[in-house]
Parts: structure tokens; C-alpha cells; sequence
């Protein structure tokens, strides 16, 4: 298993960054590693990254699944987590703040109607998205007032990737290519 980077090592990287991005603004904007999604039979889905890593997914029984797997609604969630989590983290090290813990838990409450395209009584589609989201996080680190470390968490959370594009509801553009058969 690899090292883990000290928090200097991070606040080292960081900065060089900065110092890049501050020179060439540019440099900053870059294709993300696509995601590529393969249906593998029922509802089991691999999808994987471009380094070989590869995450399977499925549903629960009641929905025509086997449940043995994370949903991909699971992985929405834990995209979340994990991008506030780095975020924090490396938020802290460029802060020279040395955590002794941190932990984020995204939680939501979704209607399962909006996902077999149900509607309402009124004849209106119910909303296949989660209601409501949360991110509850827990935090610590000897001797850093408690108000530092919630603004720490806030200024983190507006930078962070994955809930940034969740709260703006980023646009997502849909291509279709049909094979034949």
C-alpha cells in the first residue's frame, strides 16, 4: 500500500498549483477522466475509469435487482462525501491545520416513484432526484477554534467540485448513438 502524503507534502502541492494556475489561468481548465458505464445483464452495471478501476452496481430486489451491490443513487451519495472530505482536507493543509478527525456523511430521502417514472395525484411526474440532500461532517483538531474549523468546512464546501455542480445544477447534455442491429 502506498504512503500517504504528509499535510506538508499536500500544502506543497497545492501551492505549486496555485503558483502554476496564478501564472496561467488556463492551465486550470481540463477534460475530467470520463466514466464509462456497461450493462452486464438485469440490473447489474460496471462502470469503470480509464486506470482499470472498476465499480459495480445494481439494485435492490424490490426494484428487480439482486441487492448485493451499491446503487448508483449510493454513489451520488458517496461522490458527495468523498469530494467534501478532500476538499476539507486539503483545505486543511493549506492552512497548516493538522486534523485529528474528519468524517462526512451525505444522507438523502428520495421518492422511488420518480425513478419508475411514476406521477403524483395531480398527474404530475414525481421527481426521480433526491427530495433533499445533507452532509453532515464531524471535525476536529487540537487546539483550532471550533469557528475556524466551521468556516474551514463552509469555504471548502463552496469549492468542492461535486456538490458545487449539485447546487448549481450544472447542465447535462445527452448524446445519443444507436447501433444497429
Amino acid at each position: 500500500m502506498e504512503v500517504a502524503m504528509t499535510m506538508q507534502d499536500i500544502a506543497s502541492a497545492l501551492q505549486r498549483a496555485k503558483a502554476v494556475f496564478h501564472r496561467r489561468p488556463e492551465a486550470g481548465l481540463h477534460d475530467d477522466a470520463p466514466a464509462t458505464a456497461c450493462w452486464q445483464g438485469g440490473m447489474r452495471i460496471v462502470s469503470s475509469h480509464a486506470n482499470g478501476i472498476r465499480m459495480v452496481t445494481d439494485m435492490p430486489g424490490e426494484l428487480g435487482g439482486s441487492g448485493d451491490q451499491v446503487t448508483p443513487g449510493w454513489l451520488f451519495r458517496a461522490g458527495l462525501a468523498s469530494c467534501l472530505t478532500t476538499c476539507i482536507a486539503m483545505a486543511a493543509a493549506d492552512e497548516g491545520i493538522e486534523l485529528t478527525m474528519l468524517e462526512v456523511i451525505a444522507t438523502s430521502r428520495s421518492d422511488a416513484r420518480g425513478l419508475l417514472g411514476m406521477t403524483d395525484a395531480d398527474g404530475e411526474p414525481v421527481f426521480a432526484g433526491p427530495c433533499d440532500v445533507q452532509l453532515h461532517v464531524r471535525i476536529g483538531a487540537h487546539g483550532v477554534a471550533p469557528e475556524r474549523l466551521r468556516m474551514l468546512v463552509k469555504n471548502s464546501q463552496s469549492c468542492s467540485p461535486v456538490p458545487s455542480a449539485v447546487r448549481s445544477a450544472t447542465p447535462v447534455a445527452l448524446h445519443i448513438d444507436i447501433d444497429a442491429v
